[in-house]
């Protein structure tokens, strides 16, 4: 029987991860995919001497990019320097693709579109948004029927563990993170996740499947979770609400509009009981109206889930998944959506508030102290808050 043969380049987390889980659940997945498949090849640069599939470790990529028997590449590597090189070059050589690598896909994902279209391979990201999240298919296939309207969510498991234990154990975010870093939750660099890249990264992939208009990472303004204090996490909930790091884009005008950002999440939106490490995102077309993906956003298991969803749609060669395109934009419109926020000020600054209408006080538990205003659009509200010289935090409230 003609088997479907494929490699694994990088055996860190996802890529270990996706040889153990094949092995584990070999007959299921061949049963799934309608042809029988074989991992032939690791690429790594370490030795795994210990391991039962030791044998199909090796170093050469040159080996992967001639056998003509592979057909499935996947990309577990990581970074963009030696894993687009190695991407560009399978797909340039007809070999399908199946990555994770969400940092790839954000930064050169048209250029890797354009070579796939070339040569009629086939470039899959499932997992570089979701983790374990089936997202990008029900997209691009179930609800690909919709106009989208807009995209938002928790997309990064890191930062919401974070604010989570924030908010129901009081702890201070240096102490959530070495928690976080204690689990395997958090890198020992954490700044892609705590900084907001990730997120951001996330919401430039889901908006070229949308909106067919990419913008880039490095245009979406994004602010990360570092400055949230206990403070912020009480008021948060003095307003009814949450702390989430949230990612949202929407189609407006030739553009769209992206940003990644806190924000407080109403007890009202479904986002709002996303707790610990899972994602959550909505998804609202014109039909449908909001549809809500909910799961685990990180880690070895699912994660490698979602590769070998991928790799099994290659070997399946569903027509519409080559169709995926999306063109770069520079056309990043500004946020136009009106929140009330919550502002806080210190000293003096209270006393200006009312210049900006009607003002609502908040106490939180510990005494903390906010004000709900608006609605503004986040530049009205910078921009009444410069005129009158007011040094402010502010955080949107999503309703």
């Amino acid at each position: 029987m003609f088997k479907m043969k494929f490699a694994i380049m990088g055996h860190g987390v996802v890529g270990s991860g996706t040889a153990q889980l094949f092995m584990r659940n070999h007959d299921k997945i061949e049963m799934a995919a309608g042809e029988s498949m074989c991992l032939k090849y690791i690429l790594d640069i370490k030795d795994f001497p210990e391991l039962d599939y030791s044998d199909l470790f090796i170093k050469d990529f040159s080996i992967i990019e001639s056998d003509p028997e592979i057909s499935v590449v996947v990309e577990t590597i990581g970074g963009t320097n030696a894993a687009y090189e190695y991407v560009s070059r399978c797909l340039k050589a007809g070999k399908g693709v199946v990555t994770s690598n969400k940092e790839l896909i954000s930064t050169r994902g048209t250029e890797l579109l354009g070579y796939a279209k070339q040569s009629g391979a086939m470039l899959k990201f499932e997992a570089s948004v979701g983790g374990g999240v089936p997202l990008l298919k029900p997209i691009n296939q179930c609800l690909a029927s919709n106009q989208f309207v807009s995209i938002y969510g928790i997309l990064n498991g890191t930062t919401n563990f974070i604010l989570t234990k924030m908010e129901s154990e009081n702890m201070s975010f240096e102490d959530a993170l070495d928690m976080a870093k204690r689990l395997g939750y958090a890198e020992l660099n954490p700044s892609a996740d705590v900084d907001g890249h990730d997120c951001a990264r996330k919401i430039s992939i889901l908006s070229g499947l949308a909106f067919k208009k990419h913008p880039h990472p490095d245009t979406i303004p994004t602010i990360g979770i570092r400055q949230i204090t206990l403070d912020d996490i009480k008021l948060a909930r003095a307003c009814g609400g949450c702390m989430k790091l949230i990612g949202r884009a929407k189609p407006v005008g030739d553009g769209v509009s992206a940003s990644a950002q806190p924000m407080i999440v109403d007890n009202s939106n479904q986002l709002s009981s996303v707790s610990d490490v899972f994602n959550g995102i909505i998804v609202e077309g014109d039909a449908t109206g909001n549809v809500m993906f909910y799961g685990k956003g990180a880690g070895k298991f699912p994660t490698a889930s979602a590769v070998l969803s991928d790799i099994m749609d290659c070997v399946r060669e569903k027509q519409s998944q080559r169709n995926i395109a999306w063109e770069d934009t520079d056309s990043l419109a500004p946020d136009e959506e009106r929140y009330q926020f919550l502002v806080k000020v210190k000293g003096e600054d209270e006393k200006k508030l009312p210049a900006l209408g009607e003002i609502q006080r908040i106490t939180a538990e510990n005494g903390a102290i906010g004000f709900v205003v608006g609605p503004f659009t986040k530049a009205e509200l910078n921009e009444k808050l410069n005129n009158l010289a007011i040094i402010a935090t502010i955080f949107p409230i999503l309703k």
